[in-house]
């Protein structure tokens, strides 16, 4: 009998109004006056990851360990990979080398001090690492970091190169591994089906057959947030419309559609399904 591929299944953990969507009308002085909604929801998906019998990576900002440090410690001792988000969930490809140094070491920092364990994977805010931050892997090393899940090959208007790898790499031969998306290649390029959005808007068995499809060569990676299995989050009608829409599309149906992923394929965490990143 054959051993199913294991797959990363992996965790962004952010609030409701740190999205990209509302970046443009929920800014970062306003973020302590929200209701925080993130630790309810992170352990709702720690209870569906534990009756599912799976183990995740957790990339989370250094903003939600300062205010949640029980949060961190309940996603640990459940055995699940703490990782970085960074600290503000600001992209990467908006600040310099400096300003991202001082994000993902405080980020780092904070995560560690909180969960009393090493921090070796980051993933950048809106997939906003790339070609236009060629410095970014080398400021990851050099702050201890030892692998990134943050490059997304594909074309869109936020975020992606639909000309980067497709599999695991080391940018420019240098000491940090990219683990980038997954993508499913069809009529020439690459389609998303790696989570997020795309796993809400479309139909569930369409997603899973590409996901299947991305993976028949190399095992996927998986991206998930807490506020998408929370329809009751506060709506934020000063966004535009596409935004709106954007963030709120099929959230009601985001928790059942997570339990038959979990079931349909086989999931660990990212240091242990591509253990290069650790050696």
């Amino acid at each position: 009998m054959t051993t199913p591929r294991r797959h990363a299944l992996t965790v962004d953990v952010e609030d409701w109004f740190q999205v990209q969507a509302y970046a443009g009308v929920l800014p970062q002085t306003d973020w302590d006056r929200l209701p925080r909604r993130v630790e309810a929801n992170t352990d709702r998906m720690l209870a569906l990851f534990a009756e599912a019998g799976v183990v995740a990576t957790f990339f989370t900002l250094g903003w939600i360990a300062d205010r949640h440090p029980t949060l961190i410690r309940r996603i640990v001792s459940a055995g699940h990979e703490l990782a970085s988000h960074g600290y503000w969930h600001r992209r990467v490809d908006a600040a310099d080398a400096a300003a991202f140094r001082a994000d993902v070491a405080h980020a780092r920092d904070r995560l560690q001090e909180v969960a009393g364990i090493a921090v070796r994977g980051y993933r950048a805010p809106t997939f906003s690492l790339g070609r236009a931050t060629p410095w970014a892997w080398e400021v990851l090393a050099q702050t201890g970091h030892s692998y990134s899940s943050s490059v997304f090959p594909v074309r869109h208007d936020l975020y992606g190169d639909p000309d980067a790898p497709r599999d695991p790499h080391r940018p420019f031969d240098g000491p940090v591994w990219e683990i980038p998306m997954t993508t499913a290649r069809a009529a020439g390029r690459n389609l998303p089906c790696a989570g997020g959005g795309w796993f809400r808007l479309a139909p569930y068995p369409l997603f899973r057959r590409g996901f299947a499809h991305g993976t028949r060569e190399r095992a996927g990676v998986f991206y998930i947030h807490p506020w998408e299995i929370d329809p009751g989050q506060p709506r934020v009608r000063q966004a535009g419309l596409r935004s709106q829409w954007r963030h709120r599309i099929n959230l009601s149906r985001t928790e059942t559609r997570l339990a038959r992923l979990c079931s349909d394929f086989s999931w660990s965490r990212i240091d242990r399904v591509f253990p290069q990143v650790t050696s």
